[in-house]
C-alpha cells in the first residue's frame, strides 16, 4: 500500500494539485492525504483553505484531509521543523495520529526548503518527494541550500507554464527536471469550480484590481501599498474602464475601502470591493467574471489571466517593488522582475491595448496624463524567450551564488550584452561588485572577475573593513 501526502497553503495550490491528478502527473497511489496548513504573522487570524468557495468540488480528489497546524500546534507553521534528533519521534508520532501504519509514502510538497514542506521532508526521511510550485517563484533559484539527503529525494518539479518557453530554475541544482502540469487540466478545474455556489457581483466586463498583502509581508510601506491601488484605480479609468472589480487579498487582514471607494467617486466610475462570505481563488474570479483588464504587481494570477483565460493585463509598481525589496536575495525579486520584464506596465496604454489580441475589451488611452506612471516601465521593449532566460539566471545568481554557481557564465554573458539604463533596474551595484561581475568592473580588468583566488582576497578585505566598522 502506498499512501501519498499532499501539502497545500492556498487554494491555489489545490487547484494546480487538482489539475496534476487529473492530468495523470501521479501514479495512483492506494489512499492520498491533503494536507492544508495557514502560514502568516497569525495563522489563527488566516481562512482556513478548506473554507474557501469550491473546496468541496476539490476535496474529492482526495481520500481525507488534515491539519498542519494542528498536528503541530502550538508551534508556528513557517518556522518549526523539527531537531534532527526527533526527527524519528515525531514521524512514529504522525504515522500513529493520521493512520499511516508502517506503509510507503510520497510526499508532494511546495520548495522543500522553507516552512511544512522542510519540516515533512525532515520528518518522513527517505520518502520520495515531488515539487510542486503553482506561481512564478518558481522560475527563480532555490531559496537557500537544501540538505543533500532531501535534495536528492525530490524527483520533479510540477508547475503551471505561465511564461511560455521558459524554464524554472527551482532545484535546477540538484538536476530536477520541470514537469508542466497541462493548460488544459487546470483551466477545466477552474471551471468545475466555477460552475459551483459561488457569490459574486453582477459586474459587466470590469476591470479587475487583484489586491495583494505587500505592505503586510514587509515588501512596502502601508502608505505606499495604498497608493498603488489608488493608482490602479486611476490607471483603469485612465484607460477608459468604468466599471471596476477590487479583490484584496482574502488572506490579508480586511482594511476599509473607504479610502478606494472615494477616488472611484471622484473619477466618476463604479467601483465594487468584493467582500463574500468565502475565499474565491483568483481563477474563479478570472473565469466567472470575464474582466476587460486584469491590474496586479505580482500576482500568480496576473500570469494566469493572460496565459490560461486570454485577458489583457497591466502591472503597477513593478518598479518600486524591485527598488524596496530587501535583502537582494528576497523571494519576491522574481516575480517582480518577470512581472516588470514581460507584462505591460498599467500606464503605457499602447502595450496594454497589444494585449487585446488574447481576448479582451477595446481600450483607450486617453487621460493618461492623471495616472503616475514608470516611465522606465514604459520604455520597456517585449523581451524574447532566450533574453527572459539569461535575464532570469543573471538575477538568480545574483540572488543565491553558494547555490547556484553554475548560472555564472549565463550571468556574465548576460549582463556583458544588455545591462543598460533600463535593465539596471533589475540589479544592484553593490551585489554586482561582491560578485565581480560585469557592470562596475571595467572591461580592460574582466580577467580579473575569472580569478578565484582575486574574489577571495576582495571578500577577506570586505570582511576586515566591516569589522573596523
Amino acid at each position: 500500500m502506498t499512501i501519498r501526502i499532499f501539502h497545500a497553503s492556498s487554494p491555489e495550490a489545490v487547484v494546480l494539485l487538482a489539475a496534476a491528478i487529473d492530468a495523470g502527473c501521479f501514479t495512483e497511489p492506494d489512499r492520498r492525504i491533503l494536507l492544508l496548513s495557514r502560514s502568516g504573522p497569525a495563522p489563527e487570524a488566516v481562512a482556513d483553505v478548506s473554507t474557501s468557495a469550491g473546496f468541496e468540488r476539490l476535496r474529492t480528489r482526495f481520500d481525507e484531509v488534515l491539519s498542519w497546524n494542528d498536528a503541530i500546534a502550538p508551534f508556528h507553521p513557517d518556522g518549526w521543523s523539527p531537531r534532527a534528533d526527533d526527527a524519528p519521534l515525531w514521524e512514529r508520532h504522525f504515522r500513529r495520529a493520521w493512520g499511516l501504519g508502517e506503509e510507503e509514502l510520497e510526499l508532494v510538497v511546495g520548495s522543500p526548503h522553507a516552512g511544512p514542506a522542510r519540516a515533512l521532508a525532515q520528518v518522513f526521511a527517505g520518502t520520495p518527494v515531488d515539487v510542486y510550485t503553482e506561481g512564478p517563484g518558481g522560475y527563480g533559484p532555490t531559496g537557500e541550500k537544501i540538505p543533500p539527503l532531501t535534495g536528492t529525494r525530490v524527483r520533479r518539479l510540477l508547475h503551471p507554464d505561465l511564461v511560455p518557453g521558459v524554464r524554472p530554475l527551482l532545484l535546477g541544482e540538484y538536476g530536477v527536471e520541470p514537469r508542466i502540469v497541462p493548460a488544459e487540466a487546470v483551466t477545466k478545474v477552474v471551471a468545475e469550480l466555477a460552475d459551483g455556489d459561488v457569490t459574486l457581483p453582477a459586474v459587466e466586463e470590469p476591470a479587475l484590481l487583484l489586491g495583494q498583502d505587500l505592505a503586510g509581508a514587509g515588501l512596502i510601506s502601508a502608505a505606499e501599498e495604498a497608493g498603488l491601488r489608488r493608482e490602479m484605480v486611476r490607471g483603469a479609468a485612465a484607460l477608459g474602464h468604468t466599471r471596476l472589480v477590487f479583490a484584496p487579498d482574502p488572506y490579508a487582514p480586511w482594511e476599509s475601502p473607504a479610502e478606494l471607494l472615494a477616488e472611484a467617486d471622484r473619477l466618476g466610475v463604479e467601483l465594487t470591493v468584493l467582500d463574500g462570505p468565502l475565499p474565491v481563488p483568483a481563477d474563479v474570479l478570472l473565469h466567472r467574471l470575464r474582466p476587460a483588464l486584469v491590474v496586479g504587481c505580482t500576482s500568480a494570477a496576473l500570469f494566469g489571466a493572460a496565459r490560461f483565460h486570454g485577458l489583457p493585463v497591466a502591472t503597477v509598481g513593478t518598479g518600486l517593488l524591485l527598488e524596496r525589496l530587501t535583502p537582494y536575495e528576497n523571494a519576491e525579486r522574481i516575480p517582480a522582475t518577470l512581472a516588470d520584464a514581460v507584462l505591460p506596465a498599467l500606464g503605457d496604454a499602447g502595450a496594454v491595448a497589444e494585449e487585446k489580441p488574447r481576448g479582451g475589451a477595446e481600450l483607450d488611452g486617453a487621460g493618461l496624463e492623471g495616472v503616475e506612471v514608470d516611465r522606465a516601465e514604459c520604455d520597456r521593449a517585449e523581451l524574447e524567450e532566450a533574453e527572459v532566460d539569461g535575464l532570469l539566471a543573471a538575477v538568480a545568481f545574483a540572488m543565491r551564488p553558494k547555490v547556484r554557481p553554475d548560472l555564472r557564465p549565463a550571468a556574465e554573458r548576460y549582463l556583458a550584452a544588455h545591462l543598460d539604463s533600463h535593465t539596471w533596474r533589475y540589479f544592484k551595484r553593490r551585489r554586482l561588485a561582491s560578485l565581480a561581475l560585469p557592470g562596475v568592473v571595467p572591461a580592460r580588468l574582466a580577467f580579473l572577475r575569472s580569478s578565484p583566488a582575486l574574489r577571495r582576497v576582495a571578500r577577506r578585505a570586505r570582511a576586515l573593513r566591516g569589522g573596523r566598522g
